[in-house]
């Protein structure tokens, strides 16, 4: 039987730490960033306002005389644009917020 005292005494040397390989760079994540994200939907929000847009100059030229479809693209348009301003805003809130962090 060993000695208490002698054993507490005595470290086992911990294996495998030294013996790790190096940290791999973290794999890049699959998806798109958040800037490709942002740019794609301001290029949908552009996109839904020129449907609206030429919609109502159809309208108004006597191209078409679809009420219900120049409304639903305007109304689309809108929302997307009233979408677009709140995620701005948020953004604009968030870069405020950081900037009076203290350090």
């Amino acid at each position: 039987m060993t000695n208490p005292i002698q054993a507490f005494g005595q470290f086992n040397p911990i294996k495998g730490v030294a013996a790790s390989p190096p940290a791999q760079p973290a794999a890049a994540p699959k998806g798109k960033n958040f800037k490709t994200i942002l740019l794609e939907s301001l290029d949908e929000v552009n996109r839904l306002q020129n449907e609206a847009s030429e919609g109502v100059q159809r309208l108004q030229t006597g191209e078409t005389y679809n009420l219900v479809e120049v409304l639903h693209a305007v109304n689309k348009a809108g929302i997307a644009f009233d979408l677009l301003m709140e995620v701005r805003n948020k953004l604009t809130d968030a870069y405020r917020d950081i900037q009076q962090m203290r350090v």
